[in-house]
């Protein structure tokens, strides 16, 4: 291995390929591959979606493609486009930030499809496991937003505070970040189970998906905790 310092920070390289970026291509791979299995499995077995259909499975499915799709993935990008986007600083932290903000937007969305459908059916809400840590993780994560964005990004904020903050604010976020890995988890597992899934098609998507959602928490989390000599 031949090392480089291409970047601030050193860098390992295999084959002349940093092992940063064959993490971050992986995960892109993963991002398009859920992407696709999420479709499939919405569009094709689970009826479509919709906010206006009297087909209120339609309604539910906004709730798996927002949280999955918008949240998770959106986020995970954005927790890798501040070490990753070959950019100065100050155009990665833009990407960071707005990545965040469009995750946040995909939460609220997501949570009110599903409280929507279990208002429109007369289920009760908040009953079980996934949904016990989705909303703890939704709370935390906005609460994360928008002290980063006080911290880390409004003009008025303090150098060596920031700077203090820094390693925290990385530690909170990969925490919430997996936090959502998880909650994911449970909702395919649960879902899972309440449509009685045995052998099939629909089940290996959902397997699957999950499945591959762990490795995209795995890849993410590599690229941005991975120790220096790694790179």
């Amino acid at each position: 291995m031949e090392k480089t310092n291409n970047r601030s920070r050193g860098s390992y390289r295999t084959t002349g390929v940093p092992v940063s970026s064959l993490l971050t291509f992986f995960a892109h791979l993963l991002f398009i591959a859920i992407t696709t299995l999420l479709l499939v499995w919405l569009l094709h077995f689970k009826e479509g979606l919709s906010f206006t259909s009297t087909n209120k499975i339609k309604l539910f499915n906004l709730h798996p493609f927002f949280m999955v799709i918008g949240f998770v993935l959106v986020s995970g990008e954005a927790i890798m486009a501040f070490t990753t986007i070959p950019a100065r600083r100050r155009t990665r932290k833009y990407f960071h930030v707005f990545l965040h903000f469009i995750a946040l937007g995909c939460c609220i969305v997501g949570l009110f499809a599903v409280f929507k459908f279990q208002h429109d059916t007369a289920k009760v809400d908040l009953l079980t496991l996934h949904s016990w840590i989705g909303i703890s993780t939704v709370s935390l994560y906005a609460l994360l937003y928008f002290v980063s964005f006080l911290v880390f990004f409004f003009p008025g904020a303090q150098n060596w505070r920031r700077a203090r903050l820094a390693p925290w604010h990385v530690l909170y976020g990969i925490t919430v970040f997996f936090m959502a890995i998880v909650s994911t988890e449970t909702g395919l597992i649960e879902k899972f189970m309440a449509i009685g899934l045995q052998k099939g098609k629909e089940a290996l998507i959902i397997n699957f998906t999950g499945l591959l959602l762990l490795l995209f928490g795995i890849s993410v989390g590599l690229v941005v905790l991975l120790p220096v000599s790694y790179y």
